[in-house]
């Protein structure tokens, strides 16, 4: 689902460089390998410090990438991640990497003991603004599931516990060609990439126009 924040977002020429704010080498490497040779430009990755704002999750999306496209000056691409417990009305939602942190994945598990609806989402929002003072647009990626007793590799997050639906397997335990085919993170890469891909159709249309 692509959610529009501004009516225009200012075209960038193809080839030029995108700082992906990440510090995870597999995170960027997840990324890559959904986006292929689809997405018109080239990802460079960055570690910076960015507050940690609380509220909706377009709200924080939206701050991170004004603070980051402030502190880049220039293209940058930010991602927030949620996971939602429908029993617990959404939460732990943005505040899933505290969860996890203290809770573990057999810990996020035991929080749903006492419920019955064990049902959760996955929701992914990827933030591009074109520099500092520009607008910022929202790319969304969500994927149903269920919250199990954690199974497979423990190397990404809460993908132990996370069973996307029709499927017998956590994301851990699913192949990367199969989970990059499903996943939240990928529905939302695959809605920035076809935009972009649009808008750099349309700036290299009128560039041509203009030049002839």
């Amino acid at each position: 689902m692509l959610v529009l924040r501004a009516s225009f977002i200012m075209a960038i020429p193809a080839g030029r460089s995108v700082v992906f704010v990440t510090g995870n080498a597999k995170k960027l490497e997840e990324v890559i390998q959904i986006l292929g040779d689809k997405f018109p430009y080239k990802l460079v990755s960055k570690k910076i410090d960015l507050p940690e704002y609380q509220g909706e999750p377009d709200e924080i999306s939206i701050q991170k990438c004004k603070e980051a496209a402030r502190q880049i000056d220039g293209p940058v691409i930010v991602e927030d991640t949620c996971l939602c417990f429908r029993a617990l009305g959404g939460l732990p939602g943005p505040y899933i990497k505290w969860f996890l942190d203290k809770l573990k994945p057999e810990g996020l598990y035991k929080l749903l003991a006492g419920f019955e609806d064990k049902s959760a989402w996955a929701l992914c929002t990827f933030a591009f603004s074109a520099g500092k003072d520009e607008p910022v647009e929202l790319f969304r990626g969500k994927t149903e599931g269920r919250i199990v007793e954690p199974r497979g590799p423990r190397d990404f997050g809460w993908d132990p516990c996370f069973q996307p639906d029709g499927y017998d397997k956590t994301y851990a335990e699913l192949p990367k060609e199969v989970k990059n085919t499903i996943s939240h993170r990928y529905r939302a890469l695959a809605a920035m990439s076809e935009h972009f891909s649009q808008t750099n159709s349309i700036y290299d249309h009128n560039l041509y126009l203009k030049n002839l």
